[in-house]
């Protein structure tokens, strides 16, 4: 991969990365009056759906990285030995299996919100 496509997903990847935090801090801030009650609810349910957020963002970037590399090493195995294919597809499965782990913690998460 040449330099310049390389230096322009990192463009991009920054651009996206600032969009996201500028949309967290503006709907954070943003609000109408609420009640002294309402506003303590809304405290801990904002919380909460921030950690579930975290929790599923991170365990699908992990379990993108975790299938990338299994993935090209499961076929260039394959590639050599096609007997291999059960085995390196129960290898991408469980790196998979990270991204299930952080949704189910998103929802539950989210059912305490």
């Amino acid at each position: 991969m040449s330099v310049w496509i390389r230096r322009g997903l990192h463009a991009v990847n920054a651009t996206v990365a600032l969009t996201a935090l500028t949309l967290l801090v503006w709907t954070l801030t943003s609000g109408t009056a609420q009640s002294t009650a309402a506003a303590q609810e809304t405290t801990g349910n904002w919380a909460a759906l921030l950690g579930a957020a975290i929790a599923v963002a991170g365990s699908a970037i992990g379990a993108g990285v975790a299938v990338a590399y299994t993935g090209a090493a499961a076929l260039a195995a394959m590639s050599e030995r096609p007997e291999l294919f059960g085995r390196a597809i129960v290898i991408v499965g469980l790196a998979e299996g990270i991204a299930i782990y952080g949704l189910v913690i998103g929802i539950i998460l989210i059912g305490r919100a």
